[in-house]
């Protein structure tokens, strides 16, 4: 079983800015994976020209069995809200992650991790870039329990804060959430944290 996780940096290519979505499906399609986990998935934002980043993902694999979860209705860095409840902000612009599957899913479970609380600097790259102070934004933890050949299985995927410390905070309540779920179980995604 090949599983994978894929930072989509909302469908844009590093060479050129632009979202392709048949170089984008191209890209998923050569990674072959049984399970895949995306994190920064548009879904109708006009960055990306409305499109269901998930959706095409799961085209390329060929894969049934796959879900968006949002962690925010509109566009992070500009205007945003985070999810009420179940809402899930269908027919508005959402950013957050997704998973992906061949093989069929007997459950999903979303939990939602709240933003750190206070603003933390990143460095941004570029001419205009540097040391900058940012919010951080709702974060979200979407796992499915699978039926493969040899048993279930139990992945997740997350996009955890870049706040240092807030990220570690995330990952344990993730490892709670997940303990619920049957065994064995794999997260996968962009977790912000040092190798360590």
């Amino acid at each position: 079983m090949r599983l994978a996780t894929f930072n989509l940096l909302h469908g844009r290519s590093l060479t050129d800015g632009l979202v392709d979505p048949d170089r984008l499906a191209a890209a998923i399609g050569a990674l072959d994976a049984d399970v895949l986990a995306l994190q920064e998935v548009d879904r109708d934002q006009r960055r990306s020209g409305n499109l269901d980043l998930t959706a095409i993902a799961a085209r390329a694999l060929d894969a049934p069995h796959h879900r968006f979860a949002a962690a925010v209705v509109g566009t992070p860095g500009e205007r945003f809200r985070p999810l009420r409840h179940d809402d899930d902000g269908h027919g508005e612009p959402c950013y957050g992650i997704g998973l992906i599957s061949r093989h069929p899913v007997r459950s999903w479970q979303v939990t939602r991790l709240k933003p750190a609380p206070v603003r933390s600097p990143v460095y941004v790259p570029g001419p205009r870039g540097g040391l900058i102070l940012l919010h951080d934004e709702p974060r979200v933890v979407l796992a499915a329990v699978l039926d493969t050949p040899h048993g279930p299985l139990t992945v997740a995927a997350t996009h955890l804060s870049f706040v240092p410390g807030w990220n570690a905070r995330q990952l344990r309540q993730t490892v709670r959430a997940l303990r619920a779920l049957p065994g064995p179980r794999v997260l996968l995604g962009d977790l912000n944290l040092p190798a360590g």
